[in-house]
């Protein structure tokens, strides 16, 4: 594996849940595969779980690990070709690539979203130009439009759950800031790949792209999507600017409805809640609902360390 981006880079599922749980059984079967290698972990924002995962499943595999925050100890980069470089940002992306690639074997990248230009992040200008100019097998970290160690990590926690193909809703809530659509888009993505009953609702105007959307049923009625859903997976995103371009990346709705409480669960199948994590409590969801034995987001947190591990194990196959 060369890169890993999407659910296609990951081959077949049911293959790689197979795998997912073999690692899990056994963390350090495998250190072999990254002796004497190293991964280099880019932050271009911050990050809890993705860093802390990311850099055990590393470790399990026996990998050396170098974390560079670019923002923070670092020259600023430059990601823009053919600008006059006269202000804050005192080294290019296209020098800084190559000199990073040669202190390590295989790279992880976190760059977000700006939500100011849609045609921009969607050209995943800052992440492709890894792929192209580093040499290394490269993975996402999350994205401007991606996160599918994320994506492979909810994936995981639904099929442990062991439920014949289930009723999986994405439901949007509501937040106080204008958040990427990189999570929705790859749960969207992973979930119409797997053997799911998949349904996505939201208020009008939070229509996701439909590369990532795909045969996923769109219900704008949040209670009728939710009836006999067997996982909820509640997550904010800003405005796609699929049917709205001159919107992208801005906040339509704050509707405090959306936000997921017991009533919202009473009408599913004795429902599993899902969220990636860090949640607005009060505004995504509430006490009671996050803190229910029905609350899957701390196995869904554990299995990240699962979900890159799968990940690396391959990319370091390949070496």
């Amino acid at each position: 594996m060369k890169t890993f981006f999407n659910v296609e880079d990951l081959g077949d599922l049911q293959t790689a849940l197979a795998e997912a749980q073999e690692v899990k059984r056994d963390r350090f079967a495998y250190q072999h595969l990254g002796k004497n290698k190293t991964l280099l972990m880019i932050f271009f924002n911050n990050s809890l779980r993705t860093r802390l995962s990311t850099q055990k499943a590393a470790m399990n595999l026996g990998m050396n690990v170098i974390v560079l925050d670019v923002n923070a100890g670092a020259w600023k980069l430059e990601t823009e070709r053919g600008v006059i470089m006269d202000g804050d940002k005192s080294e290019h992306l296209l020098e800084a690539i190559p000199v990073m690639a040669s202190y390590c074997d295989i790279i992880a990248v976190r760059s977000f979203a700006g939500l100011k230009d849609r045609e921009y992040d969607y050209a995943e200008t800052i992440v492709n130009q890894f792929v192209a100019y580093s040499g290394r097998p490269v993975m996402a970290m999350e994205t401007a439009t991606v996160h599918p160690l994320q994506a492979f990590a909810d994936l995981i926690t639904i099929s442990e759950q062991g439920i014949k193909r289930p009723k999986v809703v994405l439901t949007w809530a509501p937040h106080c800031r204008a958040l990427p659509q990189a999570v929705p888009n790859s749960f969207a993505q992973w979930m119409n790949a797997a053997d799911v009953d998949f349904v996505v609702t939201h208020p009008e105007g939070y229509e996701l792209d439909p590369k990532y959307v795909g045969n996923a049923r769109v219900e704008y009625d949040q209670m009728k999507a939710l009836a006999g859903a067997d996982f909820v997976y509640a997550k904010n995103w800003s405005c796609p600017g699929v049917t709205c371009p001159e919107s992208y990346g801005q906040i339509l709705s704050q509707d405090m409805s959306w936000t997921v409480d017991t009533a919202h669960m009473a009408v599913t199948n004795n429902g599993k809640f899902m969220h990636c994590l860090p949640v607005r409590r009060g505004l995504i969801v509430t006490d009671e609902v996050i803190e229910s034995p029905n609350s899957l987001v701390i196995p869904e947190a554990a299995n990240r360390e699962i979900s890159a591990q799968v990940v690396l194990k391959r990319m370091l196959e390949t070496l």
